[in-house]
């Protein structure tokens, strides 16, 4: 592991002299210590349910795009090869972990990525960004908006723009997207457009899927307080990410964590500007009942949503099988989204 640098947290005490020991532990791959010291491996063969391989042969090619020099921010980019003189949407994908893990290289991510974009088809665009403890949100959010901030420099650039953007990309159906922590970023990046505070013509933001988002808050609902313990996509796993995420001293009814809380923008109050959203509902989430409240309260605000539930479906089941019978399902629901009929 190598250490980075220090980060704060009101769960961290004070410095003493003692030998600096672990305070939080996510899987092995991120430690805080009692110093406020993170340890972060790259090693994520040390995570559950990441691995295997990408369905084969699919007509896409990807390579790897800087879209934030000053923080060494990247994202994959991936078009298909068969794509024709028609231009296609463009899906900005960002991942799950919690915003303490992963990345657009673990292999499930790519895999999914490899299915959007062959088989909606689409180009896809997806995105890293700062992860906690090292940087507390909102840095992952202001990081999404970078990665916007960079295309729609892009839909300006006319001849100067990344030349797969510029022969494929329809910057009049851009599409945010994202699983779990990603879900969330879709949702922030979707109120931020809706109450004006995101500019982003001559980009049109057509669409947010948002797959499972990542929601919390201090009451537990009733999926939360029936979920076993020991399931892996567990409250307490959760818990643990938003103390790592959020920021010093917040809890998860921070805006950040709660699209309800206090602070949070009201989705009565959003203009013109916020998308269609899709929605993915996995019926054996612990954040099922979060989901549907979420779904609920848009509509009733009169906003446009559409909700698919999977039955017998967990959290991130399009990560831990992206070539599984629901995620055919999937792709399929996403399809229908982004084209139409």
């Amino acid at each position: 592991m190598s250490s980075s640098t220090p980060a704060t947290s009101s769960d961290v005490p004070a410095a003493s002299s003692a030998a600096p020991h672990v305070v939080e532990d996510c899987f092995g791959v991120v430690q805080l210590l009692s110093d406020g010291t993170v340890r972060r491996s790259t090693d994520y063969s040390m995570l559950p349910l990441v691995g295997g391989a990408p369905p084969p042969d699919l007509p896409v090619e990807w390579k790897d795009v800087v879209y934030d020099a000053a923080h060494g921010l990247r994202l994959r980019m991936y078009r298909p090869t068969a794509a024709g003189v028609e231009k296609l949407p463009v899906i900005v994908y960002f991942h799950g972990g919690g915003f303490c893990l992963a990345s657009y290289e673990l292999i499930n991510f790519h895999a999914g990525a490899l299915r959007l974009a062959a088989e909606l088809p689409a180009v896809v665009l997806s995105a890293d960004y700062r992860l906690a403890p090292e940087h507390r949100l909102p840095a992952a959010l202001d990081d999404a908006e970078s990665a916007f901030s960079w295309l729609r420099a892009q839909a300006s650039a006319g001849g100067d723009a990344d030349p797969w953007l510029a022969e494929s990309a329809d910057f009049r159906r851009v599409f945010v997207a994202g699983d779990s922590a990603g879900g969330t970023i879709s949702h922030h990046i979707s109120m931020r457009h809706g109450s004006g505070n995101l500019p982003l013509a001559p980009l049109r933001l057509a669409g947010s899927v948002m797959l499972w988002p990542y929601f919390g808050g201090e009451e537990l609902t009733p999926c939360e307080a029936a979920a076993p313990p020991d399931e892996l996509m567990s409250v307490a796993l959760f818990d643990q990410m938003w103390r790592l995420a959020l920021p010093v001293g917040a809890n998860k009814d921070h805006p950040f964590a709660n699209p309800f809380a206090p602070g949070s923008v009201a989705f009565g109050d959003l203009g013109g500007d916020f998308p269609p959203v899709l929605v993915a509902d996995p019926d054996q989430d612990v954040l099922h009942d979060r989901i549907d409240e979420y779904v609920a309260r848009l509509r009733a605000a009169g906003k446009a949503v559409e909700l698919v539930v999977f039955e017998r479906q967990g959290h991130a089941f399009f990560i831990t099988e992206p070539c599984g019978e629901a995620s055919d399902e999937l792709i399929r629901v996403i399809r229908r989204f982004v084209h139409g009929g």
